[in-house]
């Protein structure tokens, strides 16, 4: 008879999960969190099953797991914090339980069952780390799993974690891939996986093109543009942002990973064959927690059709997704961009160029859309576009004359007059409104009308929060901004103008650490980014973090030596509150800045 008390050890994979906030939650609601608790270990229980894991100790709300394989425990804590995610969607955000994930390799004692020793700590402090519905490894687990999960992975650096005496170097499972050079843990929070919304949400893919011709790339881009663009206007749909959808562009990604990475529960991929003047578009909708295909189907005709064959595939997938919409809402999605395809084709053609703007870059955009405008003189969203331009040379320092004010006011009107039901449109020429007119009541009217069309919309979103930021509101910007980000969470949260904007916000809401975490993860990108700069210098140095602050404005004038705080007013947007203009010059003179 085996001895009880007896302790042996060996090599596991220790898996650590516990709830956020339990006791607010049991504070303000026993009897339902109890419930709710019941019905979460139910689902943790069952996956750790699934992958062979033994509970080992557990104490209400936490569970503490052992696995034979890294990878196991891992893909288990992954599927486990999906199906947690959905167990939430719908609940009101103060009464949703969420647990933290921690996994390590390492050697435990095992004494009737129990689990103790420096792997367990570990795995429990990596818990910690995590935010509420992720997953952290350690440096152990990573090299384990690396090359076998098809996830990626946020390396927030080197930790020292309690009670451990030697640091440990936490990666955080299924942030996106541009962000695997070392992160503080103080942004760790804006790489999470997003959590599943609480209505239908999907993201469509870039679709293949199958031409045999890469010039037609473009077209088979667009196609997924208008896609996109029609079930955005659906308010039943969470609908993914295209820069973030393009992400997967070349690449054959594993459709359940997207899922995670996107925080959505279908995706819509597809192809595009254009030859001579006949069309086929290809669809097929999956559901990303199971891999399932709920249909797929082709739509051939000819190419001038190309609008009515979009709306098909459109028609289709709102029609799996959400059975009891209205058809009138389904009619509504199908509204021609623009009934000329040669302007249609140099729209399409401008759209890549606009995406990472740059003083090259629109000098090739501006004239494929003024040709298009010059061919089809009701297309509101080319307007919308151009526009933009204007905006973006201001934004590189381009002080726009009155002839290129009075091109911009006449812009407005145009896209009022052609675009008054385009949400695209009005988002576009909004910010123009705001950074070349200076006009942030009008600009607001025109982005707020966007958002009422399509609240799926992120630049409109991110235009919303710059404006709030500079009419003096900036935790409607903060709230506004994080939108955006969400319905783009791949491109927005590697987007400068959003991070840029939230630096902003936080440093007026007197959070100056936020402020300078945002700024500093710009700079990892883009290390002479001007406004980043200046706001990552006022932070610190009302922060009176002075070394830090003096730092940022060496390299401030490094970049550009003519610098003054007393010309700071021609740098900013139009801010409408004189005190938050002179908190950031002071901010600047304490950076040791000249006057």
């Amino acid at each position: 008879m085996s001895d009880p008390a007896a302790v042996i050890r060996r090599l596991v994979a220790v898996f650590s999960a516990d709830v956020e906030g339990y006791s607010r939650l049991m504070g303000a609601d026993e009897v339902g969190t109890l419930k709710g608790l019941t019905e979460r270990r139910a689902i943790l229980d069952r996956l750790i099953g699934e992958y062979r894991g033994r509970i080992a100790n557990t104490a209400g709300d936490s569970v503490l797991a052992e696995f034979g394989s890294a990878v196991e425990a891992v893909q288990c804590a992954v599927d486990a914090q999906t199906a947690l995610a959905e167990a939430n969607a719908g609940l009101a955000t103060d009464r949703r339980i969420n647990f933290r994930i921690g996994v390590h390799i390492g050697d435990v004692m095992v004494r009737a069952g129990d689990l103790f020793g420096d792997g367990v700590n570990i795995a429990a402090r990596l818990q910690s780390i995590a935010n509420p519905g992720a997953v952290c490894i350690s440096e152990a687990t990573y090299d384990q799993v690396r090359k076998v999960l098809p996830m990626t992975f946020a390396d927030l650096g080197v930790q020292q974690v309690k009670n451990i005496q030697e640091p440990v170097r936490v990666y955080q499972v299924g942030a996106p891939s541009e962000s695997r050079e070392a992160a503080p843990a103080r942004v760790a929070e804006i790489e999470s996986p997003p959590p599943l919304p609480d209505k239908p949400s999907i993201a469509v893919l870039p679709f293949q093109n199958m031409s045999g011709d890469p010039q037609q790339e473009y077209f088979a881009d667009g196609v997924v543009e208008d896609i996109t663009t029609a079930l955005s206007r659906f308010k039943s749909l969470f609908v993914i942002a295209r820069n973030s959808s393009f992400s997967y562009k070349g690449k054959s990604p594993d459709i359940r990973q997207v899922g995670r990475d996107l925080g959505v529960r279908y995706v819509l991929e597809g192809s595009v064959r254009r030859a001579g003047s006949r069309l086929r578009i290809t669809g097929q909708l999956i559901d990303t927690s199971t891999g399932a295909h709920l249909w797929a189907d082709r739509f051939d005709g000819a190419l001038e059709d190309v609008f009515e064959l979009q709306d098909k595939v459109t028609e289709k997938v709102v029609t799996a997704l959400a059975p009891r919409l209205e058809q009138a809402e389904i009619d509504r999605s199908k509204h021609k961009a623009a009934g000329n395809l040669s302007a249609y084709d140099c729209y399409l053609r401008s759209l890549p160029h606009l995406q990472y703007p740059s003083k090259q870059s629109l000098e090739e955009a501006m004239p494929l859309l003024r040709h298009a405008v010059e061919l089809d003189p009701e297309f509101a969203a080319a307007y919308g576009l151009i526009a933009q331009c204007y905006a973006h040379r201001r934004g590189w320092g381009h002080v726009p004359d009155a002839d290129e004010k009075a091109e911009v006011a006449h812009l407005a009107r145009i896209v009022l007059r052609t675009g008054e039901d385009d949400a695209a449109a009005l988002g576009s020429t909004s910010w123009a409104v705001a950074y070349i007119l200076r006009d942030l009541s009008h600009a607001q009217s025109l982005v707020d009308r966007a958002l009422a069309m399509n609240p799926n919309l992120a630049h409109a979103w991110r235009t919303s929060g710059w404006i709030n930021l500079w009419s003096g509101n900036p935790a409607v910007a903060v709230e506004h901004l994080t939108r955006a980000m969400r319905h783009d969470p791949l491109h927005g949260c590697h987007d400068s103008s959003m991070r840029n904007g939230m630096a902003h916000a936080l440093f007026f809401l007197d959070k100056y650490d936020e402020a300078m975490a945002w700024a500093e993860s710009v700079l990892r990108e883009n290390p002479n980014g001007h406004a980043t700069l200046r706001i990552f210098a006022a932070s610190a140095g009302v922060a009176k973090m002075t070394g830090t602050a003096c730092e940022m404005g060496a390299r401030l004038r490094a970049i550009d030596p003519e610098f003054r705080v007393s010309r700071l007013a021609s740098y900013l947007g139009p801010y409408q509150k004189p005190e938050f203009v002179e908190k950031y010059a002071q901010g600047l003179r304490l950076a040791g800045l000249p006057e």
